[in-house]
């Protein structure tokens, strides 16, 4: 009884303390107008909030205590009233190819992923703009585990902040010898979620990255990736000049269709005029639109096909990454042989085209692209439709139900990550 009686008071102590820490501001995901101003409703100077950037995103600190050149009255009012709170570690993979992998709990019990890929003079990382994704593009393991919400700007800056950390990136006296991993040079909005439906946070945890007294990446060196949201797209033009990506993986309408459904409200002419007009709009004339292409095999990948996405393309200022499609659970599509992904490029090239194919990474610890899948509260219960459809490998009653209704608790989200 006495046992019981404790345990009902810790768990009502941890409710109490989860309860006041939802209700604290999370400086994490706050651009400098919103620091100043959130400085300013504290009584306090706007120049303020250079000082706490500084010590978040320069520095890696989330004490407020250990901001020593603020007052000790605003230290105390911070810890009292705001928090620098990312996402919960579940787990961290890396791959023989350095590859990293992170799982992370956003709360109510999906997690999302995010990736860091090492390349010969550069490290990208893939960030998460959603929890799942509203979409659901036929060849993304992302789409079939449904859609639960947004992230918030400070979930999607906290896994830049959270991967600078994990390399040690914050010490001032760290320093990356040439080809060492670690260092990240470029981010790209291409992990879990569709980026232009999550429009203000991605916008603002973007112009952090940007930002000088945050992160300082080249606008070049950010890069939006969207399926083609183009009401937004065209919004997105009045906002930033961050680098653009259209997930194409399809020269005609009716092939991208089946591909990548949002297409029947935005086809392809209309997709790729407003992708123009926000690389028209940008104040260099230098960049040109990024042009990912999945290659399936025997689904999009003929010469016939590739000769149509030439004549497509022929005026559109671009280059094309070819993605030899990576295999996932719920999938029946397969990755072409090498030949068939040669000859694909090839008529590419013949007609002028830059078109590299994409270096598998990352595959061992399942964070190649279109392999991000999370854990996800599916509100949608497209996932339960999925898997039932595929009668994977989860058996038993209990395991059906959670299949059928899909996970509804944080418990349930564990049982699948635990059960693989």
């Amino acid at each position: 009884m006495i046992a019981g009686l404790a345990i009902t008071v810790q768990d009502k102590v941890q409710d109490t303390v989860q309860e006041v820490m939802q209700t604290k501001v999370n400086l994490l995901g706050l651009t400098e107008v919103g620091l100043s101003d959130y400085m300013v409703s504290l009584g306090e100077k706007p120049f303020r909030a250079k000082q706490i950037m500084k010590w978040i995103h320069h520095m890696g600190v989330s004490d407020f205590n250990s901001m020593t050149d603020l007052s000790k009255g605003l230290r105390k009012t911070l810890s009292e009233q705001a928090q620098i709170s990312a996402p919960e570690v579940v787990s961290q993979l890396d791959s023989v190819d350095g590859t990293r992998k992170w799982l992370l709990r956003v709360g109510g019990g999906s997690c999302i992923e995010t990736v860091y890929i090492p390349e010969p003079g550069r490290g990208t990382l893939c960030v998460s703009s959603q929890v799942g994704c509203s979409l659901d593009c036929s060849f993304c393991a992302t789409g079939k585990q449904g859609f639960m919400r947004d992230l918030s700007a400070a979930e999607i800056i906290a896994q830049l902040w959270l991967a600078v950390g994990s390399f040690n990136g914050f010490d001032p006296a760290r320093k990356y010898a040439d080809g060492e991993i670690g260092r990240i040079t470029n981010v790209v909005m291409m992990g879990m979620g569709e980026p232009l439906l999550n429009f203000d946070s991605v916008v603002a945890a973007m112009n952090l990255m940007m930002d000088d007294r945050a992160y300082g990446l080249s606008k070049r060196r950010v890069t939006l990736s969207t399926s083609g949201v183009v009401p937004m797209l065209d919004r997105l033009g009045e906002v930033s000049d961050c680098s653009l990506a259209i997930s194409l993986h399809a020269p005609n309408d009716k092939l991208r269709s089946e591909l990548v459904p949002i297409n029947k409200k935005y086809p392809i002419a209309m997709l790729l005029d407003s992708a123009q007009r926000y690389i028209n709009g940008l104040s260099d004339n230098k960049r040109v639109i990024t042009i990912e292409y999945t290659l399936i095999d025997q689904v999009n990948d003929s010469l016939e096909l590739a000769e149509q996405l030439v004549e497509l393309l022929r005026d559109v200022p671009c280059k094309i990454n070819l993605i030899p499609f990576n295999p996932f659970d719920l999938s029946d599509y397969k990755r072409p042989s090498n030949n068939r992904v040669k000859a694909f490029q090839r008529v590419l090239n013949e007609a002028g085209f830059i078109a590299p194919i994409r270096t598998t990474r990352g595959d061992d610890i399942d964070a190649a692209c279109g392999q991000l899948a999370g854990a996800v509260l599916d509100r949608t219960n497209r996932s339960a439709r999925y898997r039932l459809k595929s009668r994977t490998a989860l058996n038993g009653s209990d395991v059906e139900a959670l299949v059928v209704d899909g996970p509804k608790s944080e418990a349930d989200s564990d049982n699948i990550l635990a059960r693989g």
